[in-house]
Parts: structure tokens; C-alpha cells; sequence
């Protein structure tokens, strides 16, 4: 495959061992550092995995953001959404706002409910539990993905139960499945930096094995281009890996690149920040290889990365486009370049244009709707 290929005989063996089998975290570091005329090569590696492991197909999801509060006890240096509680920009939203959010998106085909939020100081179990239950009894059919390993940690402790039991409690009240959000870098040295008050590394680990156990699938994210290396974001996607051979009970991989123009930590000083092009390609690249059909499904962020880069990153070894995100109201903060809300028709022009076809799905990728 690589043989007309202007290709470092390093980085040619790996990707020509990276079509059979594993890479190992040396060949993905080796790989995530490349330049030059070994960039494409890896590209192409990736893309054909893709089309090896989930066809030609680009699914996404018709969704509606519900972020129910910005008031956020965890204030992190990445993060332009989170307000204190005496903030004049700050709210709650009520159970009939909510109602009426849910509404609109059902007028107009949802299928998923994204039930985020800030990390309220009182948010208990029965508080979250409140929400699926209001959400679910006026939309039984629609699926609510929710939460955060974070929030979910922290309403056990105020609720005085285990992990185990505030999971079981949250899908008995109606959670299907749990975001990767809470992750950013698994990493404790990056984790004091831009997030030193959210659960720890093995904190993460153990909040979303728990929740796999008793039957909550979701999704696993990365959020890069701030403090962390490159091989800490290898070490990240190692770890994801690793949990996913144990559990398989994540859905989808999402790489998230950091919009940093409203952050705290770039407006305290820190300008170095920000992914470039290449490194957002490189990462969906060697996740590809690493994860292979481990977690088949990749996504694209366009939210975060506007249409026509993350169309670009889609030939990358992506297959998803994530979801039309209605009232995305934590990437609007962050200066999302496109908007925050997508049309299903917008989405599938994007697939068309590049010889593949698009196709709606559920959270759990379990069910599928071709789209005309």
C-alpha cells in the first residue's frame, strides 16, 4: 500500500503492521510525532481501517442540548460556560423550561436528549433523578444521554451511597447512556493544571467501569491542545483502550479539540493553546489505529472544528458527525465557528460531498434511519 509512498521505512512498517493488528504505545507515539511526507500515508492508513472496519456509511444523531444549569463548582482553566452562583449571568433552568426545550427538539425529530449541566453544590441523586424522570415521563421513546462522571461521583458522596448505587439508580430513572465528558486528559499531571478540583484519573476510571457493570454504555472523549504532550494523549487513548478490552461498554470515541480564545487559562496568560490542523488529523488518525474496530466508531466534532474541517477530518478515519446539537450552549460559549445547531440536511450534504453516505442513528448505535 505504501510502496510509491515518499514514506520513512520506520513509519511504513508500523502502518503496515497497523493494518492487521495492534500498534503499541511506542509506534503511536512515533506516529503521533511525525512530519513531513509521512503525514499522508498515515492519513491513508486510517481511512482504510474506516472503510475496513465500519463501510462507507457517516452516521450522526438528530439531538437536543439541555444544559439544565451553568452554575459550576468546578471551575476549570479550559472551561467559558461555568458561572458562580451569585453571577448575574447564572440559572437553573425550571422543570417547565426544560419541558419546553425537550418539546421543540421533539417537534423536531429528536431522538436524543443531552442532559448537561455545571456541577451544582447540591446536586444529589434524587436531583438528577428528578430530571430523567421529568424527561422521560412526557418522552419515554427518547433516549437521554447524561451526565458526567464528575457530577455523578459527587452525588453519590452528598447521597451517602456508592457508585454502583447512584448508577443503578440513574438507569432505573431513565439513563441510557453516559457522556465521556469528565475526561479532558487522563493524566494527573495535566489534570492539576486545568482541572485539579474534577474526580482524578483513576477516579474516571473507576466512575465509568462502574457504570458499564450495571449497564449504562456512553461515549469516551478526549479533550487536547491546552498543557497536555503528545504522549500524554497517547497515554489517554492507551487508557480508553485498555478499559474499553475490559468493559466494551464504550460506544463511540470523540476527540475534542480545545477552542481556547474564552478559556480561562489562555486569558490568565498561557497563549501557547490550541491544536493545529495537522495535530487534529494526526490524533483521529492514530485513534483509528490504535482502537481499531476495539471502539469502531470515531466522531467528528464540527462544532468545535466548523464543517469544512471536520468534513476534512472525516478522510482521517472518522465514520460520525456526532449530532445536529441544538442549544449547545457549553460550545457557544467557547466560540463554536459554525454555530451550535446543525439541520440533518446540512450533515448529509457534508457526507454526499464526499462519496459517502449519511445515515441517522440512536445513541446506542443500535438502530439506524437512511435519510433521502
Amino acid at each position: 500500500m505504501f510502496d510509491k509512498l515518499p514514506v520513512s521505512s520506520k513509519t511504513e512498517k508500523i502502518l503496515t503492521k497497523s493494518l492487521d493488528e495492534d500498534i503499541t504505545v511506542e509506534e503511536a507515539n512515533h506516529l503521533m510525532n511525525i512530519q513531513g511526507s509521512d503525514f499522508y500515508p498515515l492519513l491513508a492508513a486510517a481511512d482504510y481501517l474506516r472503510h475496513e472496519i465500519v463501510g462507507d456509511n457517516v452516521t450522526f444523531i438528530n439531538n437536543c442540548n439541555i444544559n439544565f444549569t451553568n452554575i459550576c463548582t468546578v471551575r476549570c482553566g479550559f472551561c467559558a460556560f461555568g458561572k458562580d452562583a451569585d453571577d448575574p449571568e447564572a440559572y437553573i433552568l425550571t422543570d417547565e423550561e426544560i419541558l419546553a426545550k425537550a418539546q421543540g427538539a421533539v417537534e423536531k425529530g429528536a431522538r436524543e436528549f443531552t442532559l448537561m449541566g455545571g456541577v451544582l453544590p447540591d446536586a444529589d441523586i434524587e436531583y438528577y433523578e428528578h430530571l430523567l424522570q421529568l424527561l422521560k415521563g412526557e418522552h419515554p421513546d427518547v433516549m437521554i444521554h447524561g451526565f458526567s462522571p464528575t457530577m455523578i461521583n459527587d452525588a453519590a458522596i452528598l447521597s451517602g451511597i456508592d457508585m454502583a448505587e447512584a448508577c443503578e439508580r440513574l438507569k432505573s430513572a431513565g439513563l441510557d447512556t453516559l457522556p465521556g465528558t469528565a475526561a479532558e486528559i487522563l493524566t494527573d499531571r495535566s489534570r492539576e493544571i486545568i482541572c485539579p478540583e474534577k474526580v482524578s484519573v483513576q477516579e474516571w476510571i473507576d466512575a465509568v467501569r462502574t457504570a458499564h457493570e450495571v449497564g449504562i454504555p456512553g461515549s469516551a472523549t478526549i479533550m487536547y491542545g491546552h498543557v497536555e504532550t503528545l504522549e500524554e494523549r497517547v497515554e489517554h487513548i492507551d487508557i480508553l483502550r485498555r478499559l474499553q478490552e475490559e468493559t466494551g461498554g464504550f460506544t463511540e470515541f470523540i476527540p475534542m479539540t480545545f477552542m481556547h480564545e474564552h478559556s480561562p487559562i489562555f486569558l490568565e496568560g498561557q497563549r501557547n493553546l490550541g491544536a493545529t490542523g495537522t495535530e487534529d488529523l494526526k490524533l483521529y488518525a492514530v485513534s483509528r489505529l490504535m482502537l481499531r474496530d476495539l471502539i469502531p466508531n470515531i466522531q467528528v466534532s464540527w462544532v468545535k472544528m466548523g464543517y469544512r474541517f471536520a468534513q476534512v477530518s472525516l478522510t482521517a478515519g472518522a465514520n460520525d458527525l456526532g449530532g445536529t446539537l441544538g442549544g449547545d450552549e457549553l460550545s457557544e460559549a467557547s466560540g463554536a465557528p459554525d454555530g451550535v445547531e446543525a439541520s440533518i440536511e446540512t450533515l448529509g450534504n457534508i457526507v454526499r460531498n464526499l462519496g459517502r453516505t449519511p445515515v441517522e442513528r440512536n445513541s446506542k448505535y443500535t438502530e439506524f434511519y437512511p435519510i433521502d
